[in-house]
């Protein structure tokens, strides 16, 4: 199609946010696809999602540390049951705060920048870690490194989500999740393996590294198009976007449309434009999928695994069952990142959601009616303190657990954990969406850090078997709500996913 033909095309799309018309559209959209040049968007999404990979390196740091820390010999650095627990949870704390203020960051420094100020608070984190005297400073180093995953966590997926296209945002938006896996993973490995020749404060400085290598790569990234219009900087943006898509691919029809859609928003959102249902519905449906993806319980199992597995006499060895797990969550998220773009968002999310509800109701259920002698008080007594109970004899029936909790995490790894990130990023406003994504972190951690402390008291009172069955119910209704309330948005703009809020017809997503 010749460009002056294009022209009249792209300005009825542009002033009624309408799509081309469908057999032009498709036979477009398909040969433009075809023609981008992807390579600088793959390098501009791996210096991003390197903080992703600190952040679930720091995440799971007191795994290891904590053993070791427990035995110090130095009183000033030695955990006790109070202090350890705190050790771990106060993270979530700090990841709440770095959500609260990237409500800010996100729409003032833009979302690059925002990414790159995260690397401060993580690196004299993890400075502070690696040096501590004492336990104030390992409090403190652990808040900031919680501070810096709560601002990668909101401003990752947007800039991940902006600088996109249609046809792959999917799999790079599950690249998140993939690297946060990682980062655990490789934190895994050198507590197991690095341990036997260097002190646990090496574990700290292992961390700078990815911190390091990202504010250096992005460094020579380009902003989001969409911030970069947002900001009047007209000429800037399409040279961002013309770095990201190719200099011989016609990414001036992407940069017309984007920039139309910019046009008919304001910068920043008003309190009066909140009751508009362009604004609200999608930042409801965001923040109820970050609270109801916690509410099903994944933090509560990870944090709480290895008790888990020894109140259920799981057939595991407590140093291998981390590990296992986290290569449980990397398969699950690969298989998410290549069939999200093919089958789409809400299909994983009922699949997802589905197996979850197995699994939660499995677990309940098994707790609830094995013998006593397997599941009594003193087992119990395990998600409290494990350190002197008597290994159970052998019994199969333990796979039982250990496979509802493996088909939890995968579950959750190929759906609800990846891609209401992903749509969070692709459904708020732009005008909302610095905002909105800060926000929807800071509900995400705080329902986080209440479960964890809520967790032990319950199965103290209770039994183990409630919380899995309250976290079964939890993803009934997930099953319920993305039926209801999610909209598929596989292969669509985030212009035509805004065209659907605003108008509420379906046919702007065809």
């Amino acid at each position: 199609m010749e460009p002056s033909a294009r022209e009249p095309l792209m300005r009825k799309t542009s002033s009624s946010y309408r799509t081309f018309p469908k057999s032009a559209g498709k036979r477009l959209d398909k040969e433009y696809l075809r023609s981008l040049r992807n390579k600088r968007l793959y390098l501009a999404v791996f210096a991003a999602v390197l903080g992703n990979f600190s952040f679930g390196f720091a995440l799971v740091y007191p795994s290891p540390v904590i053993p070791a820390l427990e035995t110090h010999p130095s009183p000033a650095l030695r955990l006790d049951q109070h202090t350890a627990s705190w050790f771990g949870s106060v993270f979530t704390l700090g990841a709440a705060a770095g959500g609260l203020s990237t409500m800010v960051l996100n729409d003032r420094l833009g979302r690059k920048l925002s990414i790159m100020f995260s690397a401060l608070p993580s690196a004299v984190g993890y400075a502070l870690l690696a040096g501590a005297q004492g336990i104030g400073m390992l409090l403190l180093g652990r808040v900031l490194t919680g501070y810096a995953g709560g601002v990668t966590s909101a401003s990752i997926p947007v800039y991940i989500s902006e600088i996109s296209h249609p046809g792959v945002r999917g799999m790079l938006g599950a690249c998140p999740q993939i690297m946060a896996v990682l980062g655990s993973l490789v934190l895994y490995a050198l507590g197991k393996y690095l341990w036997l020749v260097l002190d646990w404060r090496w574990l700290a400085v292992a961390g700078e590294v990815p911190v390091l290598s990202m504010i250096i790569l992005l460094c020579f990234m380009p902003n989001s198009p969409r911030f970069l219009l947002s900001q009047g900087k007209d000429d800037e943006a399409l040279g961002s976007l013309c770095w990201l898509r190719g200099k011989d691919t016609d990414y001036a029809q992407e940069y017309e449309l984007i920039k139309d859609s910019v046009r008919k928003q304001s910068r920043r959102v008003s309190c009066a434009e909140i009751k508009d249902p362009f604004i609200y519905k999608p930042i409801l449906i965001a923040v109820g999928m970050r609270f109801l993806q916690q509410l099903s319980g994944v933090t509560c199992v990870l944090v709480y695994l290895q008790s888990i597995f020894k109140k259920t006499s799981v057939i595991l060895k407590p140093e291998y069952d981390a590990a296992l797990v986290g290569l449980v969550r990397l398969f699950s998220v690969a298989i998410a990142a290549v069939s999200m773009d093919k089958a789409g968002r809400k299909i994983l999310l009922f699949v997802s959601a589905g197996v979850m509800l197995v699994s939660n109701l499995t677990m309940g259920l098994y707790i609830h009616f094995v013998p006593a002698s397997q599941n009594g008080t003193v087992a119990n007594k395990t998600l409290v303190s494990s350190a002197n109970v008597t290994a159970e004899p052998i019994n199969y029936i333990t796979l039982i657990p250990l496979l509802a909790t493996m088909f939890f995490i995968m579950g959750y790894a190929m759906g609800w954990g990846p891609i209401t990130w992903l749509l969070m990023s692709e459904i708020l406003p732009l005008k909302a969406r610095g905002v909105a994504s800060g926000l929807c972190v800071v509900v995400s951690w705080l329902t986080a850090f209440t479960l964890t402390q809520f967790f032990l008291r319950v199965v103290v009172a209770f039994g183990l078997e409630v919380p899995f069955l309250f976290f079964a119910v939890i993803c009934a209704g997930n099953i319920l709500f993305t039926g209801c309330c999610v909209p598929e948005t596989k292969g669509r703009s985030l212009e035509q996913i805004e065209a659907f809020f605003r108008t509420g017809r379906r046919s702007f997503m065809r």
